[in-house]
């Protein structure tokens, strides 16, 4: 199973969301090809509602606790569903300033 799965896995158990995304952003960075180290994960959940923005990301990377072992960056975008409703979309990545490129 690769990296990606697990994660996806992992938060579908730990939140049961509305909407979930997960994306490996690995190759934007200098990496090697097929790398799973860099990911942005969008998350709504009603987990998060009344829930402040340290306290869903404590919850999240509790559920991933093994996988931030060998991930390097994870980019964390938790929502309830009304705050998704009301925005409907997480923002771009910024582009990568190191490594190279």
């Amino acid at each position: 199973m690769s990296v990606q799965q697990q994660i996806e896995q992992k938060l579908q158990e730990a939140f049961q969301p509305e909407f979930m995304e997960v994306l490996n952003e690995s190759g934007n960075h200098n990496v090697p090809a097929g790398s799973e180290s860099h990911f942005k994960v969008t998350l709504v959940s009603d987990r998060f509602d009344g829930e402040k923005l340290i306290g869903r990301h404590r919850l999240v990377n509790s559920a991933l606790k093994d996988e931030m072992d060998i991930i390097h960056a994870l980019a964390l975008h938790t929502y309830s569903p009304g705050e998704w409703n009301e925005r409907g979309q997480a923002p771009d990545s910024p582009q990568c300033l190191g490594g190279g490129k």
